[in-house]
């Protein structure tokens, strides 16, 4: 291996946690200028290189050299003095400060006593022009997009003259437009010089941005291709050591009886007093999949928060399986058999400090068997546990007993599938079900829907992948400001199509 234009190099990293090698003797080189993706099932150890890399992890054996110069990363800090930054999966943002507040945090240039904002902002708005990373300075971080909170993450690493960066899953939580507008971004870095590193399970977007590809399975380094001479379809089975199914293998639906029949929802907005819901309804039916496509900020998540239970609704009327569920508690409707994958698996979805085992419980704790006049019934538990581990293949270093904080994203998220399928719901509702997913969970998951769907269930599925949304759904509500703009057969329209309804511009004639 020629290392003279490596400006990091790997040499033999290996990082292990209780009952897991994350890193297994991993030695790679990264050239300088140049984006090198990262490529692996979730939990093969891509996020755990990186945070070697970027000084969060200390590797049991190994060392790094950048600029040719080998050195011991402690911690963050140190990586930010040798010029690495890094975008993590859940943004590191305090919601309460500004856009210009999170990117001086922790660098803050002072004029005697005083913070030396003038000189700050001139600097961030120097950086956001030139990269095409505009937002707002003064806007709070607690009311931008997803998308420009992401720009705010990057301008922190550029900020700090950051030449190597680190993008973990970037477009993980991204609208197709923004991860356009991400991908453009990433080019016009490396073009002036920055060296990135971009993990992420999305083999298209690979393809479309990266110059090198690194595989990693279990922990070990596979191998290491050019990106424009390898196919989506080996990189999928390089990574998960068998060929995957890139399309989902569905006959058609045989809809019956209506499971969700939702009437006149309306959700007002509690600060700007703005419908966010706008008199909507709609139905799903046993025996097909209904999916909610719109752009981030639309109104969908008001939409599953207010069928859930984990928000009020101002106006209208929720019945599940014929009983009115509009004034339910969350348990209620639960126990009225509704299945709910949410969109943020760490606000709605795990107690992250509980073991992998009470997570799984969750649901079914209080019911008998699970416990006894009070008292847990630890076996039934852990047994319960490792059944759902064993059949949905939940990945993770001491099993059961894993605490769910130190989990891969991808094994969080099957963990949560695996409890909420396994209850056995008449409606299933799945946010975002693959995010952060590889193509063999995904295909898996993908499976799981469509089989949820032929033994008889609803499924109400809300998703920003146009694919998924096109491939996985037998018919498409899209929402634009909170009102359905159309009710579309997917076999019947193309994607540009569902992207002018979703942009606003067209709307169905029946759905005014």
């Amino acid at each position: 291996m020629d290392n003279t234009n490596n400006i990091i190099e790997f040499r033999h990293i290996t990082k292990t946690f209780p009952g897991i090698i994350a890193c297994n003797d991993i030695s790679l080189g990264i050239r300088k200028g140049e984006i090198h993706a990262l490529l692996g099932e979730n939990g093969a150890g891509k996020s755990t290189l990186m945070s070697v890399l970027f000084g969060m992890y200390q590797p049991e054996a190994g060392e790094i050299i950048i600029r040719g110069k080998n050195v011991k990363i402690r911690g963050p800090r140190e990586a930010t003095d040798l010029g690495i930054g890094m975008v993590h999966q859940h943004f590191q943002l305090v919601e309460n400060y500004t856009v210009l507040q999170n990117i001086i945090l922790g660098q803050e240039s002072t004029k005697g006593l005083f913070l030396d904002l003038n000189t700050a902002r001139k600097k961030v708005v120097e950086l956001s022009e030139k990269y095409g990373l505009h937002v707002d300075p003064d806007a709070l971080i607690s009311d931008i997009t997803v998308g420009q909170q992401q720009r705010v993450e990057i301008l922190k690493m550029l900020y700090r003259d950051a030449e190597i960066l680190i993008f973990d899953e970037p477009t993980a939580v991204l609208t197709p437009q923004e991860i356009a507008e991400l991908m453009s971004i990433m080019k016009g870095l490396a073009s002036e010089g920055h060296t990135l590193l971009f993990i992420s399970h999305k083999l298209d977007e690979i393809k479309q941005v990266a110059d090198r590809v690194t595989v990693l399975r279990r922990g070990r380094l596979i191998e290491t291709c050019d990106c424009a001479s390898v196919t989506t379809t080996e990189m999928g089975k390089l990574m998960v050591g068998r060929e995957v199914s890139f399309s989902v293998e569905k006959g058609p639906a045989k809809p019956t009886d209506v499971v969700l029949d939702v009437e006149n929802l309306t959700m007002v907005s509690p600060e700007t007093k703005k419908a966010i819901v706008n008199h909507i309804s709609f139905n799903v039916r046993r025996g097909e999949i209904v999916c909610i496509a719109g752009i981030d900020g639309n109104g969908q998540s008001e939409i599953i928060y207010g069928l859930t239970g984990i928000m009020p609704i101002d106006e209208g009327k929720i019945v599940l399986n014929g009983k009115d569920i509009t004034k339910a508690t969350i348990r209620e409707r639960n126990l009225g058999v509704l299945g709910h994958i949410p969109e943020d698996r760490h606000k709605y979805g795990l107690v992250l400090d509980y073991s992998l085992a009470n997570n799984l419980a969750l649901k079914n704790y209080f019911k008998p068997g699970f416990q006894n006049h009070g008292f847990l019934n630890f076996d039934k538990i852990n047994s319960y546990a490792d059944q759902l581990i064993g059949k949905y293949d939940v990945r993770s270093g001491q099993g059961k007993d894993t605490i769910a904080r130190s989990m891969s994203g991808g094994n969080q998220q099957k963990a949560i599938v695996a409890r909420e399928i396994d209850q056995n719901p008449d409606l299933l509702i799945a946010v975002q079900p693959t995010r952060g997913l590889d193509v063999g969970a995904i295909e898996n998951i993908h499976k799981q829907l469509v089989a949820q769907r032929d033994s008889g269930k609803g499924v109400l599925l809300m998703s920003f992948e146009l694919d998924e949304v096109m491939d996985v759904s037998d018919r498409i509500l899209v929402v634009f400001e909170g009102e359905i703009m159309g009710d579309l057969n997917p076999k019947e329209v193309t994607v540009e199509e569902v992207g002018l309804y979703m942009a606003g511009v067209k709307r169905q004639e029946a759905a005014k």
